[in-house]
């Protein structure tokens, strides 16, 4: 009885490991093949992060018209780059510091760098106010107040903001993509956060006015 069900679990256990063989969907399986030849496996690659890079761009740039154009940049900078590419990083971070970089060109170009400074000072009891608040109203609504207040932010701080609470990515992760120091990313975010709060504090809670740390 026991060899047959150790005989079941061998079968299964080859049949499991066929088929993943069969079908890898690895960002390298995918690489691997379009550095093969394949163009129709590099479609899948973009598929699967042109959502991402899109929304990271768009929140740098701004504007629709250049975020299309600077991500559809990003995937041809990265199809020719791709032979570069060698996996000491995930291929997401390696394809997020191109569209980070892309974006901030763009930027430059347009003279557009965002210099503004929102200072506003903000409780440990107000954000915990803003999220209950925020939790309360419906997921939709919700997504597009913060999406809105992100647009407000200085291109970098939306960006580092998208990619560690939308795309969970580490500290070192972000250093790595952005070309700043780990400590530079904490007080980052650290002070993007606070804003943010702050920005969001007039859709959720407008009956609260800040002065001196203090909601009346």
């Amino acid at each position: 009885m026991d060899i047959f069900y150790q005989s079941i679990s061998v079968t299964n256990y080859i049949l499991i490991t066929s088929y993943l063989i069969m079908h890898q969907d690895t960002d390298q399986y995918y690489i691997s093949k379009t550095l093969k030849g394949d163009s129709r496996a590099y479609s899948f690659l973009v598929e699967k992060y042109q959502n991402f890079v899109y929304t990271i761009v768009i929140r740098m740039v701004k504007v629709k018209e250049e975020a299309e154009e600077v991500s559809q940049d990003t995937f041809i900078k990265a199809f020719q780059s791709l032979s570069s590419y060698r996996g000491e990083s995930k291929f997401s971070t390696w394809l997020y510091s191109i569209a980070y970089r892309k974006a901030l060109d763009r930027i430059r170009k347009n003279n557009k760098i965002n210099t503004s400074e929102l200072i506003e000072e903000i409780t440990e009891s107000n954000f915990e106010s803003i999220e209950n608040a925020l939790h309360y109203i419906q997921e939709q609504e919700r997504n597009e107040i913060i999406k809105k207040c992100i647009l407000q932010l200085k291109e970098q701080e939306a960006a580092i903001i998208t990619f560690y609470y939308y795309e969970d990515l580490t500290v070192k992760e972000i250093a790595k993509i952005t070309q700043l120091t780990e400590d530079n990313i904490k007080v980052k975010l650290h002070r993007s956060r606070k804003k943010l709060f702050s920005l969001l504090k007039y859709f959720v809670l407008p009956e609260i006015t800040i002065s001196n740390g203090k909601a009346i």
